[in-house]
C-alpha cells in the first residue's frame, strides 16, 4: 500500500509548497472529467490524492501521520525479522532432520555392505525404508565402491605386509588362521592395528 506522500509523488520530507504543488498535478491528471471512458478508476484515484493532501497540508494532521506510519514501519519491520528468523529456525531444523536421515541411509549401507551383500541388496534395503529410488541408487553405489575401495587397499596391505615376511613366516600365519578360527581374528586384529 503506498504512503500518502507517494500517493501525491513527493518525499517524506516535502515543503508545504512542493506538497501543493504536487497535489495540483496529481489532481489535475486523474480528474475524471480529464479522464472519459475511465471516470471511475479516476475518481477513486482522484479522492485518494485528495485525501493525502488534506493530511499533508495540515501541519498537525501531517506530525500525527508521520508518528503513526513510523510507529507501524517498525512494528511491521520487527514483525518480519520475526518471521524469518523462525523461518530461517525451521528451515535449519529441516535440514538438521533430512541430514540425520541420510546419515542413518548411508551407514544402514555400508552395514550392509561390510557384510558381504551386493549393491542390489543394498539398494532393496534403502528402499525398504522409505529411501526414494534416485537417492537410494546413489547411496547403494556409493557404499559398495567404497565397500570395494577399502577391502582393495586391504588386499593390498595385507599382500606388502606378507612380502615383508619371509615366506615360511607366511605359510605358518596362514595355517595358524585356517586351523585355529581365533588365530585369525588375532591375525586379522593385528593387520588392522597397522592402518
Amino acid at each position: 500500500m503506498a504512503t500518502l506522500y507517494e500517493t501525491l509523488g513527493v518525499s517524506e520530507h516535502a515543503s508545504d509548497d512542493e506538497i501543493k504543488r504536487a497535489y495540483r498535478k496529481a489532481a489535475m491528471r486523474c480528474h475524471p472529467d480529464r479522464n472519459a471512458g475511465n471516470e471511475e478508476a479516476a475518481r477513486a484515484e482522484f479522492l485518494e490524492i485528495k485525501d493525502a493532501y488534506a493530511i499533508l497540508s495540515d501541519a498537525g494532521q501531517r506530525a500525527v501521520y508521520d508518528r503513526i506510519f513510523a510507529e507501524e514501519m517498525e512494528r511491521w519491520n520487527a514483525q518480519k525479522k520475526q518471521e524469518e528468523a523462525e523461518r530461517d529456525a525451521r528451515e535449519a531444523q529441516e535440514r538438521e532432520a533430512r541430514e540425520a536421515i541420510y546419515r542413518e541411509r548411508i551407514a544402514l549401507a555400508m552395514q550392509f555392505a561390510s557384510r558381504g551383500h551386493n549393491r542390489d541388496v543394498v539398494f532393496g534395503v534403502l528402499l525398504g525404508r522409505d529411501c526414494d529410488e534416485a537417492s537410494a541408487q546413489q547411496i547403494a553405489d556409493s557404499a559398495i565402491a567404497l565397500h570395494e575401495s577399502r577391502n582393495a587397499a586391504h588386499a593390498q596391505r595385507d599382500d606388502s605386509d606378507h612380502n615383508d615376511m619371509p615366506r615360511e613366516k607366511v605359510k605358518e600365519t596362514a595355517d595358524a588362521a585356517h586351523v585355529n578360527p581365533l588365530g585369525a581374528m588375532w591375525f586379522q586384529f593385528l593387520n588392522n592395528l597397522k592402518l
